[in-house]
């Protein structure tokens, strides 16, 4: 018995002294009081940011297509060659998705966000803690964390409306359930963050190209810029047109670095078609003038997918690489956007391709953008950035938003005018404008959606735009469109948009995981 009680005696003296072996800081992982200690830790919380959260939805599989696509899909005007075995894209093309059917998709693009916004929120707290860190530098890294939230918020709130909203890292259970936030809370914080990291934040009035592929001023402008626009329509309608014309014009005015439509390059008195501005720009990596926003990628660091869905299937045998897939392939309604007498995109090897030129083999168009001659030919891994925002972009936001807040003036007709006059390479840019001119207010801001739909295709606006606008794109001949209203349209997959459609469900598994964002499945 006594030994008993010995036991019993030295077990207290060692649960008493538990405590003090609990609180040895860890070996594996650092928290966030010891990984803020040093300027370095603040910059690598930083520059995870560049790849997670928002950075992801560039990000895909050859099989899958990337998560920027499934608004693609939900139109009907473009398809993926392994849509029967990937469910996400097959239940979004015929608008039979549910938060079940498509909810481990969901779920992914819904963890990959929060986790950038838990990154970001991380960052902004301890960053101003953080020794040795200079102003300046605090206030630049802060700009940059506040713009990876942002734009994580606003892939949330434009794909599933109400959502959580949380501003501060998770470093508890406490408050681990949350509800949703309204649509408006929402873009309060991504203008409020945007707006912070521009006025604040002392970017550098640069390119990306130009400032080591960080993010500049004219990058958090940009996104500004069309987030005023996007609030501007639906579901929110707040008429933020001046703001997006005024910061749009402040970047087309060079107040945020020098930006310009690349041009083509001339051969013989006429345009040389290997060197137009678009091929320029398919050769290059990332161009310093017209690309405001790019994802990062490197061949040693991480690698892009898209040269691989730049063909189908059947041509993996004619390439390097060991797998290609359509993924992007559009429909013939939606080529029939472009005149293919006058429009350049439209032409072979611009935007699009569908003749593999060694053979002269044949087959379903696909993007020529994402050609990348030596991933295809030599290496089978392509370094080439991706282009999130552009110049045309800022161009055709400022003319909507311009023309929508003070008429069709001349800036807004000279906006519109270089985008249209750099794709229909044979008229005169003096006709176009004279044409432009003298439209009425809706007739103009139809014809600037006309543009967006072609030229910032590869950028994926065309869904946004379909629900930001409530209007359907319609082909009534090659190169003319008109719009119908979006909700009671039938795709060409015979399929009719509802209301709910405008929005994605919520993810199955994460209305199981968190009982406060309640029973409302987006209608669905």
């Amino acid at each position: 018995m006594k030994i008993k009680y010995i036991a019993c005696l030295i077990c207290l003296v060692f649960l008493g002294s538990c405590d003090d072996f609990l609180e040895e800081e860890p070996l594996s992982e650092i928290s966030s009081d010891q990984f803020f200690s040093e300027p370095d830790h603040a910059y690598s919380a930083v520059n995870s940011l560049y790849r997670n959260g928002a950075p992801n939805m560039t990000d895909g599989g050859v099989y899958s297509g990337t998560p920027l696509m499934l608004g693609a899909y939900m139109s009907g005007f473009f398809t993926n060659e392994y849509a029967g075995q990937e469910l996400h894209v097959s239940n979004t093309q015929q608008l039979t998705l549910d938060g079940d059917n498509i909810g481990g998709y969901l779920q992914d693009r819904w963890k990959e966000l929060y986790l950038g916004i838990s990154r970001a929120n991380n960052a902004i707290k301890y960053i101003p803690e953080t020794p040795e860190l200079n102003d300046s530098q605090k206030n630049q890294l802060l700009a940059e964390a506040k713009f990876f939230r942002a734009f994580s918020y606003y892939f949330l709130v434009r794909w599933f409306g109400p959502v959580p909203l949380t501003t501060e890292p998770y470093e508890s259970i406490d408050n681990l359930y949350l509800e949703r936030s309204s649509v408006a809370d929402i873009y309060g914080l991504i203008e409020s963050d945007l707006t912070e990291a521009l006025e604040q934040g002392n970017l550098p009035k640069l390119s990306m190209v130009d400032n080591g592929k960080r993010v500049t001023s004219g990058t958090v402008a940009t996104l500004l810029a069309d987030v005023y626009l996007t609030m501007s329509g639906n579901p929110l309608n707040a008429d933020r047109y001046a703001d997006a014309a005024s910061l749009s014009q402040k970047i087309i005015n060079g107040e945020y670095g020098s930006y310009a439509l690349t041009q083509h390059d001339e051969a013989d008195g006429s345009i040389d078609f290997e060197n137009s501005a678009y091929n320029k720009m398919r050769k290059g990596d990332a161009s310093p003038i017209e690309h405001i926003y790019i994802k990062e990628y490197d061949p040693e660091i991480g690698t892009s997918i898209y040269p691989r869905y730049s063909y189908p299937v059947a041509l993996a045998s004619e390439v390097l690489y060991d797998i290609t897939n359509g993924a992007y392939q559009p429909s013939s309604q939606f080529l029939d956007f472009y005149n293919p007498d006058e429009d350049l995109r439209a032409q072979e090897r611009q935007y699009f391709h569908s003749t593999y030129l060694p053979t002269g083999q044949t087959f379903e168009t696909a993007p020529f953008v994402w050609h990348d001659d030596t991933a295809i030919f030599d290496t089978a891994n392509s370094g080439k950035d991706f282009v999130v925002y552009s110049y045309s972009d800022v161009l055709l936001i400022a003319a909507e938003a311009v023309a929508m807040s003070s008429g069709v003036n001349t800036d807004a007709v000279d906006y519109l005018t270089q985008v249209r006059s750099r794709a229909y390479w044979k008229q005169n840019p003096a006709t176009i404008s004279a044409e432009l001119s003298g439209l009425g207010t809706d007739a103009f801001v139809e014809e600037v959606w006309k543009e967006r739909h072609r030229e910032l295709v590869f950028e994926f606006r065309n869904w946004f735009d379909i629900v930001r606008t409530g209007k359907f794109p319609v082909a009534n001949a090659p190169g003319s469109i008109s719009f119908v209203n979006a909700v009671g349209h039938t795709t060409e997959q015979g399929k009719q948009i509802e209301q709910k459609h405008l929005l994605l469900p919520l993810p199955g598994p994460e209305l199981q995981r968190n009982p406060a964002l309640g029973t409302d499945n987006n209608g669905y």
